[in-house]
């Protein structure tokens, strides 16, 4: 699939359960119809990377939304990557919930179907950070046929607003899943990455998961100090593989 597409960029407006919500949508020059991908954020909002993010998948020839997910409790939300911005991001982050993200994403989805120039088959979802979370709880979600989901720390220990950790959600799952992980992540230790395997084994969700040597949490931003350029580029061209075998 190319990958130079001339694209088009606005802000939208989503409405997941009668709350307005702002999201990023970039899509590709021409009529279509193409394949479709929500991109769920890291803690920093859906920041120049995130934004840069769907910016790729629409020169690659996909329609790309990135709904802002901390919308109900800081509209527009976008930081860097200092300390401060970090603390404030995980203050925003512990605010969600479960049902809420499910919803957004659900809500993007729908003004993705709603596009003469989507395809009316399913979307894939993507995400980073605590999006690597999100990503794979919206896995869940009948319409989501393939997650790329990167280093979502707390998968197997919590979900988002309480209750059961979204590993026991697994069986939810309807679509492949791919799971991008680095051996030197101080927030999700590889026994936890372990049990995420077993657990799409054992609920026989077709799935890989990958684990890249020497990288750290954050691998995959450009913008970020762990920046690990090969895991990065391995990594991205695995997700283009899943999409493009499944949307």
């Amino acid at each position: 699939m190319t990958t130079s597409l001339p694209i088009r960029t606005a802000t939208t407006e989503i409405i997941s359960n009668d709350t307005p919500i702002l999201a990023y949508l970039a899509e590709p020059g021409g009529e279509g119809p193409f394949p479709a991908v929500v991109v769920v954020q890291e803690v920093f909002g859906v920041n120049a990377h995130i934004r840069a993010v769907a910016d790729r998948f629409a020169r690659a020839g996909y329609v790309a939304i990135a709904p802002h997910i901390y919308h109900r409790q800081a509209p527009g939300f976008e930081v860097g990557y200092a300390q401060a911005e970090l603390e404030l991001g995980r203050k925003y982050k512990v605010g969600t919930r479960a049902d809420e993200l499910l919803s957004d994403v659900q809500a993007a989805v729908a003004l993705l179907h709603s596009k003469a120039n989507v395809k009316a088959n399913g979307v894939g979802c993507i995400g980073f950070c605590f999006g690597g979370h999100v990503a794979y709880l919206a896995a869940t979600l009948p319409a989501i046929k393939a997650t790329a989901s990167f280093y979502g720390a707390g998968i197997t220990s919590l979900t988002p607003g309480g209750g059961e950790p979204t590993l026991t959600r697994t069986r939810e799952i309807a679509g492949t899943l791919y799971g991008f992980f680095g051996s030197k992540d101080p927030l999700i230790p590889l026994e936890e990455v372990d049990q995420i395997k077993a657990e799409l084994a054992k609920q026989d969700v077709p799935h890989q998961v990958f684990i890249y040597e020497g990288a750290g949490h954050g691998f995959f931003c450009d913008q970020r100090d762990s920046y690990h350029p090969q895991a990065a580029d391995a990594a991205w061209r695995q997700v283009m593989q899943l999409f493009k075998e499944t949307l």
